[in-house]
């Protein structure tokens, strides 16, 4: 049993057992920058994003331009008045919040997106870093690296395409505020950046497949990132319009190395043991990769509960994924309970949420799924307040515990920015973590977070494409929730609290687009 047990032990408890180090205060002041930054390599400025036919061929700049902005890059600036901790900092340029389309625990985006562009694509061969903040690419290494992402991969020189989107996380974007919890935080990032590429690129017909078992070490002397500094979490292969994406012959460099270093705003850089030991204890490798079916000892549960109530149909998303996207927002003590939600939307976030899967190479096509849906329903049209299981198979709610459960939801929150019992539903999935470990290995935690994370991402595009409010909150008590849903004893873990309902009409905004 490797390190990753006590992990997800630590993790599950820590509303109990604080994790170490328990004294810790970030310093704002010293805080890290929300992306990195190269300041002698050259950025080059993406095109302005084109639609394109439908299904489009295979990607082009354009739509590459497009799937980054409307992901990673800066779509408008938060100055809503709401009730998160950081509200009196917003109107200050130096400490302004920027949406995005992707959520990110704590609002940080720690996730580096890097191109590995080789022949037969619109740009020079070498290796690119995204730049969200001026939506470019800055070129850190000229020269086809492809062949050498191949083979961290361990495919062959056959085998592989031409173009490779990889994702790295520099743990001190997230670590300076959340220490030896943040693995846990940026791993879910990782997998809602992935899911919102994947709920993109659907409306193009196009695919993305993470890759989550690669030799990381290989990856990360490539990207030139100091050893436990920064995690390679993913490696993406991109269908190119004409045919680049098939494999263009570039064999792996000799010690191809960026040089371009990140210059870090921190005068002071903290390590935390914990945060290295999982980092160490996960580091992926080729020959590790899981056998197809491996990961299904680890599926889900049959859902639990009484007798099932149905459904009715999910209602129709209001709008298209790349406008929920820029609709997405957390609501931060903006519910009103006064407005239930209707049955027919909270199937359609149970439904979404249900269907989502990381879908990277670890999972068989057609699998279980590793995740389950429970939702506490507090003002929902038609359904009797009470804490459910969702059985996606027949459609349905098969009731847990009876009567309202808004004094629980409150009594084991622990933060002040969110009233719980105001919103008209908290789903929460939950993960046999334990059971991903075993199956295969200490590399699981990733895709446990990857799985996790993209739930929330399509949470937060499904009920902004239907006119809701929604907030994902990580700061509860884990044990109690397994309590209250009946989990003790099993090695089902909740990990994620998501909130839905309608906001107060009419909230004071500032409209800084049109100032």
């Amino acid at each position: 049993m490797g390190y990753a047990h006590d992990y997800a032990s630590a993790i599950m408890y820590r509303g109990r057992v604080p994790m170490e180090p328990v004294d810790f205060v970030p310093d704002w002041a010293d805080r890290p920058r929300k992306a990195k930054y190269y300041p002698d390599a050259e950025t080059l400025p993406l095109p302005d994003p084109a639609a394109g036919p439908r299904p489009a061929p295979g990607f082009t700049l354009p739509l590459l331009s497009g799937m980054l902005q409307e992901s990673y890059g800066l779509t408008g600036r938060r100055l809503g008045v709401q009730a998160n901790t950081d509200l009196a900092a917003l109107p200050h340029y130096t400490q302004a919040n920027w949406s995005r389309g992707t959520a990110s625990g704590g609002g940080l985006y720690p996730v580096g997106v890097y191109w590995a562009a080789g022949a037969g694509g619109p740009l020079t061969p070498g290796l690119y870093h995204y730049a969200p903040h001026q939506h470019g690419l800055r070129r850190l290494l000229t020269g086809d690296v492809t062949g050498d992402v191949r083979e961290a991969l361990g495919l062959g020189p056959d085998e592989g395409c031409s173009q490779y989107l990889v994702l790295s996380v520099k743990y001190w974007q997230n670590s300076f505020k959340y220490n030896s919890f943040s693995f846990h935080a940026v791993s879910m990032d990782v997998g809602a950046l992935v899911q919102t590429w994947r709920l993109w690129a659907r409306a193009y017909g196009l695919r993305i497949a993470p890759a989550l078992w690669f030799d990381e070490e290989r990856l990360a002397r490539l990207l030139g990132t100091a050893p436990g500094e920064e995690g390679v979490f993913a490696v993406l292969p991109l269908e190119w319009e004409g045919g680049a994406e098939r494999h263009g012959g570039a064999a792996p460099s000799a010690g191809a190395e960026v040089r371009h270093r990140d210059a870090e705003r921190s005068r002071t850089v903290l390590a935390f043991e914990t945060l290295e030991r999982i980092h160490v204890a996960t580091l992926g490798r080729a020959g590790d990769r899981p056998a197809p079916g491996v990961l299904d000892a680890a599926a889900a549960y049959p859902p639990r509960g009484g007798r099932p109530v149905p459904l009715p149909a999910p209602a129709a998303p209001g709008v298209e994924e790349a406008a929920a996207l820029r609709a997405r927002r957390s609501s931060f003590g903006r519910f009103d309970a006064t407005r239930a939600v209707t049955a027919e939307q909270l199937a359609a976030a149970l439904a979404d949420c249900a269907a989502t899967r990381p879908g990277s190479e670890a999972e068989r096509p057609g699998g279980p799924s590793l995740t389950s849906l429970y939702v506490f329903v507090n003002h929902v049209e038609g359904i009797e307040p009470g804490s459910y299981a969702y059985d996606a198979g027949a459609h349905a709610l098969r009731l847990v515990v009876p009567g309202p459960p808004g004094p629980f939801l409150q009594a084991n929150y622990f933060l002040s920015n969110y009233n719980l019992e105001q919103a008209g539903a908290v789903l929460v999935p939950t993960v046999r973590t334990t059971a991903v470990l075993d199956a295969v290995g200490d590399r699981g935690y990733r895709l446990v977070g990857a799985a996790v994370g993209a739930i929330a991402q399509t949470f937060y595009t499904t009920a902004a494409a239907h006119g809701l409010g929604a907030g994902v909150a990580l700061g509860f008590d884990n044990v109690s929730y397994a309590e209250r849903l009946g989990l003790t004893g099993t090695d089902e873990a909740p990990l994620l609290i998501m909130l839905l309902g309608h906001e107060r009409p009419g909230p004071a905004d500032f409209r800084h687009e049109i100032a």
